[in-house]
């Protein structure tokens, strides 16, 4: 993994998962993208081999800005053999995951899907060119749990779940496609497990009989299941312990 690029490199894991590359690998060059990128952590806006981007994932066309930004690091012939979506939202100033349904709010569900879903298939195809290459391409998804409809047995938390849901049905798409475009791949969903983060920070005191992984142990977590991944893996919905969890 030496020719990566992380959305959502701002946050918690996804600023972890570029430390971590840069830590483990003197040679990779990783591309971060998130709306503003001097909100990134210092260490990467100051490290040499990290080329931040702004991008948002609500706004389609930031695609223009990211490509261009991204063919002045990467040229498109040697292309990219990593891409971690790592944009999430759960909740904001006025958004919060709903106890039932009359908590619903289309704004809410409609930018819950935008940041959880609709970015990722958008960035993949603003990316085609970085992966027509003949090496191994890993496209992973930063998923969740929650978003399998099988393991849904609580409700609640509408946007989130169904919005991580459509990931994981975008996820399983591309992975029939890409093959036939962009043969050897391996697209995935990842569940990172929970993590400290701002996502999670409103829900400490119900976190506290779970077992929560700082961003860094995330982030090594998820470089091991990567790293271990082949071809043969396209299609896969992954925890971070390399267990397969059910759609």
């Amino acid at each position: 993994m030496k020719r990566v690029v992380i959305a959502g490199v701002s946050g918690a894991i996804g600023a972890g998962l570029a430390q971590a590359m840069l830590d483990q690998n003197p040679d990779s060059q990783v591309v971060g993208l998130c709306r503003v990128p001097d909100r990134a952590p210092a260490a990467l806006q100051e490290a040499g081999r990290v080329t931040l981007a702004a991008w948002d994932a609500v706004d389609s066309g930031s695609l223009a800005s990211v490509t261009k930004a991204l063919s002045s690091v990467i040229p498109a012939g040697e292309g990219i053999d990593t891409l971690v979506y790592a944009a999430g939202l759960l909740h904001s100033d006025n958004m919060f995951p709903e106890k039932r349904l009359e908590d619903l709010s289309a704004d809410a569900m409609g930018r819950a899907f935008a940041v959880n879903a609709t970015g990722f298939a958008l960035l993949v195809r603003a990316l085609m060119p970085w992966l027509r290459h003949r090496e191994l391409k890993r496209i992973a998804a930063v998923s969740a749990k929650v978003g399998s409809i099988t393991d849904n047995r609580l409700g609640g938390w509408y946007a989130y779940r169904s919005s991580k849901a459509a990931l994981n049905m975008l996820v399983r798409t591309l992975a029939v496609e890409l093959p036939r475009r962009c043969k050897p791949v391996a697209c995935l969903a990842l569940h990172p497990g929970t993590t400290e983060s701002a996502l999670s920070e409103p829900f400490r005191q119900s976190l506290a009989q779970l077992t929560v992984h700082s961003p860094e142990q995330t982030a090594d977590h998820l470089l091991n299941v990567l790293r271990a991944v082949g071809a043969g893996d396209n299609g896969r919905f992954l925890s971070w312990d390399g267990s397969e969890l059910p759609w």
